[in-house]
């Protein structure tokens, strides 16, 4: 029998109903009663006697018989259009009919049986991986050729993705295109609720959500961080690649209809999480899971658009829009609370020593955190109204406009400020007007540091920092003028021979009660310490070094403090304890050895 190309039959199917022409023009009698009798020796040959039939697969090796059993196929189906034309209800038209029940049968068994045994091979990052630029059936709707059912150094995935679309375009175009798709979404989705489930990704109410303690959903979190990457960007795209490959054409509707039972339900389930994370009370430790939750839908943003574009899918779309502005919504709101929380701390006990107050520590780490998510909280706060500050407060001169960077430097100033006008209140808790500055030097160096080694230094700019570097110069200087200046004045500067003594005296007097109010003072940060320290002693050390050695070298006693013992007794201030060794005593006589 010669070989009937289904370009010359297949016109026929590209319109739903018959064509006004008479078929005898293109078929006769004698052909299509050629064509049922060669598709019915080739569809019983391959005819599965029970479903549970063992029968070998008709798609292996070479694939010479699958070619074959679909050009068949393919020609009965013409060769129907044509009878259905002539005579609806012939015998011959009942007869083809038939055989191509048998044949759905056994394509259905096919494409169940690639499905399931090639699992591991059609997983979707071999999916996405694969070259999908062959196809094992023609895009111009001609017959299967040799050609494209070469294997040859194929890998497993291709071959079996090939297969699918082979026997799907068959069935699809003999009108049993929901059979099939039935199968494929049994299959397929199964493996995407699956690959969803090791990753931890749970079908959770809102309920359950609510109720759960803190450290058990931000395990959650952690969980659905790890698995929105991989399901974007190799989950959900394979199955989107494998869908548009095996259904792709002629009709792409199926495809998209297919792909959108396949994963919304997984992918509802995944991106309503976050909204429902979003809707629980929100505390200030929650704010950075909240965080990583927004930046992750942001980071995907544009991939789930692409992946989920279809009308079928838009649903999709739409949960991940409203997931991300109910986190955008829920950090606003942990920002309102934080600032309140900095606002309504109310301890009212000075801190031993004037060091770093834990408020300060907190709330820096908890800023300089925050700067980390500067992208995400730019988005978050655009066009937020805020407390008007003036911009040279947080800007450098060389940053100029409104735009997304001012506004999170803005937020960010505003909320350092809260907490500087906070520590104000504690300064004054003090008694010690000296311990005061010293106090609010001390926290102005550790917000200034944190900033400076943070991402907060880039958002507020360096004129920022230059500002707030002076402004604990300031409080050193009324701290060394409040707490030394007694020390500084009992120095002139041209004392008389006669006035030595009476001078050291005074001196070491004043000094001894300094230390001794200072005893137990702190500076935390190891470079501030030195350079106050350095800073005192340059004030007074000199001058003592001086009147001491002019009126007291060669006389038989010596008097008070030695310039030796100055430095030894400020090398100890400022650490929170003075060493016994080192302790200034009182004024004392000694002979001089």
């Amino acid at each position: 029998m010669p070989k009937m190309g289904l370009k010359n039959l297949f016109f026929f199917k590209t319109s739903p109903s018959p064509p006004s022409s008479s078929p005898t023009r293109t078929f006769s009698d004698s052909l299509m009663d050629q064509n049922i009798e060669t598709a019915r020796a080739i569809i019983s040959k391959w005819e599965l006697i029970s479903p549970s039939d063992q029968a070998a697969p008709l798609f292996s090796n070479t694939r010479q018989e699958a070619k074959q059993y679909l050009n068949a196929v393919m020609s009965l189906q013409s060769t129907m259009q044509h009878l259905v034309a002539l005579d609806s209800s012939s015998d011959t038209l009942i007869q083809a009919h038939f055989l191509m029940q048998l044949a759905m049968k056994r394509l259905q068994t096919e494409f169940y049986r690639i499905l399931t045994q090639n699992r591991d091979n059609l997983d979707p990052e071999s999916v996405a991986s694969t070259d999908h630029r062959s196809s094992s059936v023609s895009d111009d709707g001609t017959d299967f050729s040799d050609d494209e059912f070469r294997f040859a150094g194929d890998s497993v995935s291709t071959v079996a993705m090939a297969d699918l679309k082979a026997i799907a375009e068959c069935m699809v175009s003999a009108g049993y295109s929901k059979e099939c798709v039935k199968i494929y979404i049994l299959m397929r989705k199964s493996m995407v609720d699956e690959a969803l489930y090791h990753f931890g990704v749970e079908r959770l109410t809102f309920s359950q959500i609510q109720k759960m303690d803190w450290e058990v959903l931000e395990s959650k979190i952690k969980s659905w961080l790890n698995a929105v990457r991989f399901a974007v960007r190799t989950l959900f795209h394979g199955e989107k690649t494998l869908c548009d490959y095996v259904f792709g054409s002629p009709e792409r509707k199926i495809a998209e209809s297919c792909f959108a039972a396949v994963c919304r339900e997984g992918a509802e389930s995944l991106f309503a999480f976050p909204e429902k994370v979003a809707k629980c009370k929100k505390t200030p430790e929650k704010m950075f899971r909240t965080l990583d939750l927004y930046e992750a839908i942001s980071d995907n943003r544009q991939q789930i658009e692409s992946i989920f574009s279809s009308e079928s899918t838009s649903c999709i779309r739409s949960q991940v829009t409203v997931s991300q502005a109910r986190l955008g919504e829920a950090a606003r709101t942990m920002l309102i609370n934080f600032e309140s929380a900095i606002q309504k701390e109310s301890s009212k006990i000075p801190l031993p020593g004037g060091g770093i107050h834990p408020v300060t520590r907190y709330v820096m780490n908890y800023i300089a955190f925050l700067a980390d998510y500067g992208d995400a909280l730019a988005e978050i706060v655009a066009d937020w109204p805020q407390n008007s500050l003036p911009e040279s407060y947080y800007r450098s001169p060389d940053r100029e406009g409104k735009n997304r960077s001012s506004e999170i430097a803005e937020r960010m100033a505003w909320l350092i400020l809260v907490l500087l006008c906070k520590l104000d209140g504690k300064a004054e808790l003090y008694k010690e007007v000296a311990l005061s500055y010293l106090f609010l030097a001390n926290n102005m160096q550790y917000v200034v540091v944190k900033v400076r080694n943070s991402n907060l230094g880039f958002i507020l700019g360096e004129d920022w920092l230059t500002k707030h570097e002076l402004k604990v110069k300031e409080y050193v200087s009324k701290y060394e003028h409040v707490g030394w200046n007694k020390v500084f004045l009992s120095l002139p500067e041209t004392p008389t021979a006669e006035q030595a003594r009476a001078i050291l005296e005074c001196f070491d007097v004043a000094f001894h009660d300094a230390c001794k109010a200072q005893f137990s003072w702190v500076v935390p940060d190891p470079k501030l310490r030195e350079e106050i320290k350095a800073s005192i002693a340059s004030k007074f050390v000199p001058s003592h070094r001086e009147l001491f050695e002019k009126y007291q070298v060669g006389s038989e006693t010596v008097f008070g403090l030695t310039p030796d013992d100055l430095e030894h007794s400020l090398s100890d201030i400022l650490s929170g304890s003075v060493s016994s060794s080192h302790s200034p005593s009182p004024p004392h006589r000694f002979k001089r050895p």
